[in-house]
């Protein structure tokens, strides 16, 4: 029985075909033990109803035997009365009877076996309370006999002229059940081939049901796990004549419209939120350089003297200050601009181990090593954009360590799978620390003390653009490893 209360680890489908299966299985065996305590029930009402009929003629006999005997009418004539008379009785009638004094004593009986037990037959106290406080002065009690048969044993009072009991008289009656139990074994014989075909009936039902139900239900779970907030999401069309699972279709098609909306206003916030972020930082990196270039122009002003013999050396100089500042301003003006809109690509066949090898020639860094799994791996990709990502990580990494710091690794290492290539630049540096590694990629976010922050997010946007993706691995104190994979087209 314990394996039907693990239905919940089968399928919806399963679990609705043996569902219904059970519920056939069930509705049929409930149907079979309902007929059964049926047929029981009238067989015994049945009984019942001869034993009284019986019992009535009995008692007519007797009344008859009653009006001839020329004995008086008493308790203690009762032996007198129908001795002769009570296997007549029980012949005629088909039944056994017995007569009991009004104290529970066995006076005479048809029934020769009472005689060889050689015993006062006395009927209990129980029976006789009962009798005695029974309304219409008789009562029926069954009980099994020494064959395992019900017997159903009638006591009433038998009384004179004047309406005085002076005997019981006892009418058992066996319940020959011969004809119902024929009739419920035929009933069950028919029964059980009704059931076979609806067995077969309510398999071929359950199947189809189960399919026509998940069928849909499986659209909609397909639907549901391809449903993406960034992507338009395709609606189901509602099912005719099936109102359940169009109402689960109907809210599934609303969650799709209001996906949609949410996806636009996200998107829409985020823009404003990314061009917000862009102009505070636009901002604070242009007014970096205009205070200095303010305070030189202020002092010049303060100190300007047409007739100073050094007059065209100062000039010079201030002219070289605010040049500065302002390439500083410009710097910062194309790092925003080549972050906001990445230029055209100019895809070629490139062989990346030759660029990369060509991308860190113009670092002097000693402890920078290059490894190839190949000595050609071919790649569709803009070169100065293929350059510029390999010079910014092996800048990066650098960067990332101290000065102070004995030994030292960069490590530059391609390696190529079936469809992908992917470019390892690891670092011993000082590695990034858990509350930063979110940030990361993020714009304007650097953990070095110069720099716009910009880099990553650059290299991010460039490697999203060709279909790739760039990860890393960092542990604080031992160092930072940066993966980009990008597809071999």
């Amino acid at each position: 029985m314990n394996k039907w209360y693990q239905l919940k680890s089968y399928s919806l489908r399963q679990r609705i075909f043996m569902s219904m299966i059970l519920l056939t299985v069930f509705s049929s065996i409930l149907i079979s033990l309902v007929s059964i305590f049926h047929f029981r029930y009238e067989a015994q009402k049945y009984h019942e109803e001869r034993l009284s009929r019986k019992e009535n003629a009995i008692k007519q006999h007797i009344e008859y035997i009653l009006k001839n005997t020329p004995y008086k009418l008493t308790e203690e004539n009762t032996f007198k009365i129908f001795r002769n008379k009570i296997f007549e009785l029980s012949d005629i009638h088909g039944l056994e009877v017995n007569f009991f004094n009004l104290k529970g004593r066995l006076i005479l009986s048809s029934n020769p076996y009472y005689y060889t037990k050689k015993k006062t037959i006395q009927l209990k106290k129980e029976t006789l309370d009962k009798l005695e406080s029974s309304s219409n002065q008789r009562i029926l009690f069954i009980r099994l006999n020494r064959d395992d048969q019900n017997v159903i044993a009638s006591y009433s009072y038998i009384k004179n002229n004047n309406f005085k009991s002076f005997a019981i008289l006892n009418v058992p009656y066996v319940e020959s059940n011969d004809f119902y139990n024929e009739e419920i074994s035929n009933f069950l014989k028919r029964y059980a081939q009704v059931y076979i075909v609806m067995l077969i009936f309510s398999i071929y039902f359950s199947f189809t049901l189960s399919k026509t139900i998940t069928k849909s239900l499986t659209q909609i779970s397909e639907k549901i796990e391809l449903t993406r907030l960034n992507q338009r999401n395709e609606k189901l069309a509602l099912q005719p004549g099936d109102q359940e699972i169009n109402a689960l279709i109907q809210s599934y098609n609303n969650m799709v419209d209001e996906l949609e909306e949410s996806a636009q206003k996200l998107a829409q916030s985020e823009r404003e939120y990314a061009w917000r972020e862009m102009a505070k930082q636009v901002a604070h990196e242009i007014k970096n350089p205009l205070t200095p270039m303010k305070l030189t122009v202020q002092s010049f002003q303060r100190r300007f003297n047409p007739d100073d013999p050094n007059i065209t050396q100062k000039l010079n100089d201030y002219s070289e200050t605010l040049i500065q500042q302002i390439d500083t301003m410009s710097a910062v003006a194309n790092a925003f601009s080549n972050f906001a809109s990445m230029p055209a690509q100019d895809n070629e066949s490139l062989n990346i181990v030759k660029v990369a090898k060509i991308a860190l020639e113009i670092f002097n860094e000693d402890y920078i090593r290059f490894i190839s799994n190949e000595d050609e791996v071919i790649l569709h990709f803009d070169k100065t954009q293929l350059i510029r990502i390999i010079t910014n990580l092996v800048k990066n990494a650098i960067q990332a360590i101290p000065e102070e710091q004995k030994e030292k690794l960069v490590e530059v290492k391609l390696e190529r799978t079936k469809s992908t290539v992917r470019l390892y630049v690891k670092d011993n540096g000082i590695g990034i620390a858990e509350d930063q590694k979110q940030l990361i990629f993020e714009p304007k976010f650097t953990t070095k003390n110069s720099g716009m922050g910009l880099g990553l997010a650059i290299i991010k946007n460039i490697v999203e653009n060709y279909n790739g993706f760039i990860t890393f691995e960092s542990t604080l104190g031992l160092g930072s490893t940066f993966c980009v994979e990008l597809p071999i087209k």
